[in-house]
């Protein structure tokens, strides 16, 4: 009689945990998210090898660096790379820097492809930074307690508001995570961008078998 409550009890915590940390940035914050996802009953389950895992890191770490020495300094790129699909956002001068920074991210060593969005604007204060954390925060609670999303399959972004959803998903699946952040209601969500690299239904029951044995 008393799991439901329970259960109810266990949701609201762990989307008060979540938003805690994305405020406070505090590292002490993981025990307390690891343990409240734990009790949400998620299993985290990425759908890229180990090896792939280690090359996306790389990918952001060396196009970063790069950027970094060919750009003016107050260009502020940021790179995300999801199964070496590199999306670019955040804020460049000109269209010459933004043709630069995809020219540079196109030529990294096993990239796949460049979604580029860039602005050209001023780079954002560190309120809208805060905010940008906190979007993220919230968005990712709201596909962890959705019971038919796997959450740890979505890659989420935020610029300025625009939510970007990385992964490799099915279609049936991006547009079910798509629709739930549209529809969520989560405050600041100007826009939310698909950058799914969409997978077939078999491709799917490949990635998630090994995870059943």
């Amino acid at each position: 009689m008393k799991s439901a409550p329970n259960l109810q009890l266990q949701r609201k915590l762990f989307v008060y945990v979540l938003s805690a940390c994305a405020v406070l940035q505090l590292t002490a914050c993981a025990p307390l998210f690891l343990g409240t996802a734990a009790l949400a009953g998620k299993v985290a389950i990425d759908r890229r090898t180990p090896g792939i895992q280690v090359e996306d890191e790389a990918i952001e770490l060396r196009t970063e660096s790069g950027l970094r020495g060919i750009l003016p300094k107050n260009a502020n790129v940021r790179v995300s790379s999801y199964n070496r699909m590199v999306l670019l956002t955040g804020q460049v001068n000109s269209d010459n820097e933004r043709a630069i920074a995809e020219r540079f991210a196109k030529n990294q060593d096993n990239v796949k492809s460049v979604v580029n969005d860039l602005n050209i604007a001023l780079e954002p204060s560190l309120t809208q930074r805060a905010k940008d954390q906190f979007i993220t925060t919230q968005v990712r609670a709201v596909l962890v307690q959705a019971k038919d999303v796997h959450s740890s399959a979505v890659h989420i972004v935020t610029q300025n508001g625009v939510v970007y959803l990385m992964g490799r998903l099915t279609l049936a699946e991006g547009n079910r995570v798509s629709n739930l952040v549209s529809t969520s209601q989560v405050s600041g969500v100007q826009k939310v961008v698909k950058v799914f690299e969409t997978i077939s239904e078999e491709d799917l029951q490949r990635l998630v078998a090994p995870s059943r044995r």
